[in-house]
């Protein structure tokens, strides 16, 4: 399990990067409820979760570090003050402090497994806003691919589209393409199989519902296995 995207927190040198409380607790800076979803979804299947504490704000972890989008000055019309004008000195250290720790212990807990004899399953948890841009997005939960070993994405696509009761995005509310950076990174050159899943945000609102989920979820998993 993976969180690219599961904290918000900003380190205590970069104060607030100029945004209010309320931006730094909004879907800009985190994917609201994936660190309890992954850590819930963890426990039950004995799985790893393996997630990013820092705010996608301070440096984005699904996105090529050295890519303006890793460090937005702008996210959803708000502007983001602390990114506005950094040196290379000041990127580089965020990559070198929170990006690169992040994808070595993903590498590093992949190579671990095949060592073992196993082949690793990735699977990214991510959550969507349910309006952006004053668009409202109806579906309840999406699932990403592209390249690579698409297989597993694909049964869990047909699983989910036998829920009469859930609108499923085929990638959607996002396309994964070459702005995707975990996924491509370690799933395709490895061949493993993947799935990159994004849960509408009101669904995760609180502790029942994410439980509520998870188990669905964990149903689902074991339907396309």
């Amino acid at each position: 399990m993976l969180g690219d995207h599961a904290g918000n927190a900003i380190p205590a040198s970069l104060g607030d990067l100029g945004l209010s409380r309320r931006d730094r607790v909004r879907h800009i800076a985190w994917d609201l409820g994936v660190l309890a979803l992954g850590t819930e979804l963890a426990t039950a299947l004995d799985a790893t979760f393996i997630w990013q504490p820092f705010s996608r704000l301070v440096i984005d972890c699904n996105r090529d570090p050295l890519s303006e989008a890793a460090m937005p000055k702008v996210s959803d019309q708000t502007s983001v003050a602390g990114n506005a004008v950094l040196s290379e000195a000041e990127r580089d250290l965020r990559r070198k402090a929170i990006h690169r720790p992040y994808h070595q212990r993903i590498a590093d807990e992949i190579a671990a497994r095949r060592a073992r004899g196993t082949s690793p399953v990735l699977v990214a948890l991510h959550s969507f806003t349910p309006v952006l841009a004053n668009q409202r997005r109806p579906w309840h939960i999406g699932i990403l691919h592209d390249a690579g070993e698409v297989s597993l994405s694909l049964a869990m696509l047909r699983r989910l589209n036998r829920e009469p009761s859930l609108m499923v995005g085929d990638n959607e509310p996002y396309r994964m393409n070459g702005t995707d950076y975990t996924i491509a990174r370690h799933a395709y050159p490895n061949a493993l199989p993947y799935i990159e899943v994004e849960f509408r945000q009101d669904l995760l609102a609180h502790a029942e519902k994410i439980r509520h989920w998870a188990a669905r979820f964990i149903g689902w998993l074991q339907d396309t296995r």
